[in-house]
């Protein structure tokens, strides 16, 4: 299958990209710089350059492909997390982004979009298992994740076969907050959001590249991927500590990082996120069934 996918060179692009061409994919991808570009052809893709938000451009680049897989993010650092300045950017890519890919693979006649989303969007259920069909928030971080998967939709409402990936919270080689969570649990110090017994989901970027090319093969619709084994977070938090070979002196800021409302709505809220429909659906199976094992590799 012919496979263009965008953000390629992002988190998760980083570790799709290898995925599919593992599985025998031709793969096209985005580049933004002649950096990305090489690093790209020297992976085996066909680096491409074009604007995320120029729809014509979109259409001839996506021409011939099978499947367009939408990764693009752009995500704040953990030390700008708090700004909602910050994510604007991030919410541009996600709304007119999305709705310019989607446009485009219609007007190109591309059979399949992969659209990225996250599981985060889920209220907050507390220890109760959560599935695809669970009730969804709007808070304000949430909307343009909200429109990305609308136009993932609307493109399965036009004929083609739109598929929304429902990540957990990515961690592991390519997550930039990856490195800060491990020193910190380095020195001692547990980054705990949210009630220590409520459930965070997660998933290792390794896993999450594979889920990508196993959507190409899955009908539409909306599929959760994450880990096998939700952890509570005072279980995260000793995951982490695990990892890094120490104990944990400090843990917070806990039950006080409600006070920052919606601005961490996505992280202090408990969701315990079930993988079922999407393994049963493509066979995809994480080879990280929980963040004990995936911490352990990523710091090894």
């Amino acid at each position: 299958m012919r496979v263009f996918v965008t953000g390629a060179t992002g988190a998760i692009g980083g570790h799709a990209v290898p995925a599919l061409l593992r599985a025998g994919h031709e793969v096209s991808a985005l580049a933004r710089t002649p950096e990305k570009a090489a690093a790209l052809t020297a992976l085996g893709a066909a680096a491409v350059s074009v604007s995320l938000f120029d729809r014509a451009a979109l259409a001839d680049a996506f021409a011939g492909h099978d499947a367009v897989a939408n990764l693009a993010s752009a995500i704040p650092p953990m030390s700008r997390f708090l700004s909602r300045k910050a994510w604007a950017d991030c919410a541009r890519v996600r709304t007119e982004g999305s709705a310019a890919v989607a446009d485009a693979a219609l007007a190109a006649g591309v059979g399949r979009m992969v659209q990225e989303s996250v599981s985060m969007l889920y209220r907050d259920h507390g220890a109760h298992w959560i599935d695809e069909d669970h009730p969804i928030d709007h808070y304000p971080l949430a909307r343009s994740n909200i429109a990305a998967e609308h136009s993932a939709h609307r493109f399965t409402e036009y004929g083609g076969v739109g598929v929304v990936l429902r990540f957990g919270w990515f961690y592991g080689p390519g997550a930039e907050h990856s490195e800060q969570l491990l020193a910190q649990a380095r020195h001692h110090i547990a980054v705990q959001l949210g009630a220590a017994g409520s459930y965070v989901s997660s998933i290792h970027m390794a896993d999450a590249g594979r889920a990508v090319a196993a959507a190409l093969d899955a009908p539409a619709g909306t599929y959760n991927v994450v880990d096998d084994e939700p952890l509570t977070k005072r279980e995260y938090a000793a995951a982490l500590a695990d990892a890094a070979g120490t104990r944990a002196w400090i843990h917070g800021p806990g039950r006080a990082a409600l006070l920052l409302g919606d601005r961490l709505t996505s992280l202090t809220r408990s969701i315990r996120v079930r993988n079922g429909k999407f393994r049963e659906t493509t066979g995809w199976a994480p080879d990280f069934p929980s963040a004990r094992e995936g911490w352990r590799a990523t710091a090894e």
